[in-house]
């Protein structure tokens, strides 16, 4: 079995409403491109990544000068064919590369007639248990509904999708609003829901002394950890040295290099894997047994996926047998999903891990042709700017906060 064709499909599905974050929003909806690897027999793996466009779609038509012919069960050759680490300083390629990996895993699988986690070593959980992932909101630009700006919005929504979806781990995505209004939000969420763990995440835009003064306000809280407060490896072990709550990342610490850095000088707890920005699955496994071996924490991160990555989430946290804490998903707050059956549901708080060979997820043509022609329509959004602040940006450590008295949204096409 050789890989025959690449082709690279850009799609945006709508959100139940815009969700903001540090640097900027998700402006109703995610881009993601969507990625086929046809083999010589018939069979298509499917990858997805990131954002998209013609630039997007362009590097992975480029990818056929390297991989026609190529054997997609020759992963690591092909890491190096694409990737090599000196070559990536130049073009980095690390996301394609997983998009990539993602499909040559789902080929062998199909071929193999076994999932993927099979491949990777074997499930050892047959579900992969969720956080509730509540965000800020604008409202949906259409009906008005799902603002989440006031601190009882924040804590209704997260009684709602806890009701709906089973969630008993509950993640505040922070950084938008100024840190004792933040504060204030996350021990009114904490003690609106007794007994469920909490995490909390500004995105990296604190001082370290505004940190070591929120992590003190925290610390009666049953916190999972707190993720990224700072910039930094220093920042992060500062922080580390002045709080008894622990430290996440999934900015700082995303590399091998990064990783053993931390083991060697800890500066953070919980690293939190993500399939697309450590380059695929097989990295995630591999860095989750230095993880293992280092006693350091384990989460899966979530970077705004579909059908497809959320696959790649569920096997990574098949085979890992240090996941210490729920995934993070931005899955619940899609509209729609361009797999068939449509959105993934949850049990309890939890989805199955796909049983069928492969991801065990394909692609639903309607939806692909829809989405496609809804991102046609629409094109992509700047991920770092705020529609209700035209000219806004932060700055690192931030003291340009959005004002939760504020009402006003801004024009966002939808």
């Amino acid at each position: 079995m050789v890989i025959r064709d690449i082709r690279a499909t850009t799609v945006t599905v709508p959100l139940q409403a815009p969700l903001r974050h540090a640097n900027g929003c998700h402006w109703g909806r995610f881009v993601r491109t969507i990625v086929e690897v046809e083999a010589d027999n018939g069979l298509v793996g499917l990858g997805e990544m990131g954002g998209g466009g013609e630039s997007a779609e362009a590097t992975f038509r480029a990818m056929k000068e390297y991989l026609i012919g190529h054997d997609p069960a020759r992963l690591e050759e092909m890491r190096f064919l694409i990737a090599n680490p000196t070559a990536s300083l130049y073009n980095n390629r690390s996301q394609v590369l997983a998009a990539l990996e993602f499909a040559c895993l789902d080929l062998l699988g199909q071929a193999w007639n076994v999932p993927v986690c099979d491949i990777l070593g074997g499930r050892i959980r047959d579900r992969v248990s969720f956080a509730s992932y509540c965000f800020f909101r604008y409202p949906n630009p259409r009906d008005g509904s799902g603002e989440v700006r006031a601190i009882d919005q924040l804590v209704a929504y997260a009684r709602e999708t806890k009701e709906r979806y089973g969630f008993t781990t509950h993640k505040l995505k922070a950084g938008v609003f100024p840190p004792d209004y933040e504060l204030e939000a996350y021990r009114a969420l904490a003690a609106s829901l007794p007994g469920d763990s909490f995490r909390f995440d500004p995105n990296g835009v604190w001082s370290a002394e505004q940190a070591i003064r929120f992590s003190h306000g925290i610390e009666d809280i049953n916190n999972d950890y707190l993720e990224d407060p700072v910039y930094g490896l220093n920042g992060m072990r500062r922080t580390r040295q002045m709080t008894r709550v622990p430290l996440a990342t999934n900015t700082v610490v995303v590399n091998f290099e990064q990783l053993a850095a931390n083991v060697l000088d800890t500066a953070v707890d919980v690293i939190l894997l993500d399939t697309t920005f450590w380059g695929g699955i097989r990295p995630c496994v591999k860095a989750a047994g230095v993880c293992e071996t280092f006693q350091l924490g384990v989460a899966v991160h979530s970077s705004g996926e579909l059908g497809v990555q959320l696959a790649t989430m569920l096997h990574l946290g098949a085979v890992i047998p240090n996941l210490s804490f729920a995934a993070d998903a931005h899955y619940h707050h899609l509209t729609d999903d361009v797999i068939q059956g449509g959105l993934m549901p949850y049990e309890n708080g939890a989805i199955r891990v796909p049983e069928g060979p492969g991801l065990g997820v394909r692609l639903d043509c309607e939806k692909m042709r829809e989405y496609h022609e809804l991102y046609l329509r629409l094109g992509g959004y700047p991920y770092d700017r705020d529609p209700a602040r035209p000219g806004w940006s932060p700055v690192l450590p931030n003291d340009r906060w959005a004002n939760p008295d504020d009402g006003r949204t801004g024009p966002i096409p939808y």
